[in-house]
């Protein structure tokens, strides 16, 4: 993947190591990631005059709090899903003053970790990647929610908990599910198992960069739009959509090779179906281009 860095210029030797992380983070089991250190080297791309290893600190400390706030708390410890959340609430949100950014909810910012440590602000996928570290660090179960137009995240132990990260902590019991659900995905929209699937880290993380794209594509940056979908692949260098998306951004640059290359992967990745068809046209349409 040589696509252009989302900066003007050469990118700098932090953004070559932490591009070189996230390949090698790419080639892990899903069970090796870990999520947070994966999310701060996203955020080193976006935003390389932070200091990443100050955010290499916090989560250090946010881990030891959530330790020790498990070791206090028996019932929480001993399996009590809500007694789980409650304890993660009061250290993400209440010890940490984390919360989401609902007057700002589009700024750029909000989808960088580093950022939201900053500002104690972000995207509900930004600080449930902070929960997901802490319930790591404590030892409980936990997994991202894949539920339209709002992430979310369940606890486990004895019983599930599923918690809006943006809202404090908030629990969220069948009747606040389907009235969310019905505010994004319309008022026909009922709960059922695909709108509670549960994510692995890969697809979080992919999740928390999407938001950059989306914003990036939004704002007419189809440079840095590109970027963020390498930086994409290199987490899952298996993702055909993403390699079509990146095939299709880099026509559109004129960036001829870059895009064959792109769609070629895509094509060896999934060899069938209507869009792999439609992607065999246009790569020969590319390929009488070069020639």
């Amino acid at each position: 993947m040589s696509g252009p860095d989302p900066s003007p210029g050469v990118p700098s030797p932090g953004v070559v190591e932490a591009r070189a992380a996230l390949t090698a983070i790419g080639s892990l089991p899903d069970a090796e990631i870990d999520i947070a250190s994966a999310a701060l080297q996203l955020a080193r791309i976006d935003a390389p005059e932070l200091d990443w290893r100050a955010g290499t600190q916090h989560l250090t400390a946010l881990a030891r709090e959530a330790v020790q706030a498990a070791a206090a708390d028996p019932e929480a410890d001993g399996g009590d899903a809500a007694r789980r959340r409650a304890v993660l609430a009061e250290v993400i949100h209440g010890r940490f003053g984390y919360g989401g950014d609902g007057e700002n909810y589009d700024d750029l910012a909000n989808a960088n970790l580093l950022r939201a440590m900053e500002r104690r602000r972000g995207l509900p996928v930004t600080l449930g990647i902070l929960w997901l570290h802490a319930a790591e660090a404590a030892g409980w179960e936990a997994h991202g929610v894949d539920f339209p137009g709002h992430f979310l995240l369940a606890l486990a132990g004895r019983g599930k908990v599923v918690v809006d990260v943006f809202s404090n902590g908030e629990a969220m019991d069948a009747r606040a599910l389907r009235a969310l659900l019905k505010r994004f995905a319309g008022d026909q929209a009922e709960l059922g198992p695909s709108t509670l699937a549960p994510m692995d880290k890969r697809a979080v993380l992919l999740r928390l960069q999407n938001n950059i794209k989306v914003r990036r594509l939004r704002d007419g940056d189809l440079d840095g739009a590109v970027a963020c979908t390498e930086d994409m692949l290199r987490l899952a260098p298996d993702a055909a959509p993403l390699w079509r998306e990146a095939g299709l951004m880099h026509q559109r640059l004129d960036h001829i090779a870059a895009a064959i290359s792109a769609l070629e992967t895509f094509l060896r990745l999934a060899p069938e179906g209507i869009q792999a068809m439609r992607v065999r046209g246009l790569l020969e349409e590319l390929r009488q281009r070069l020639n």
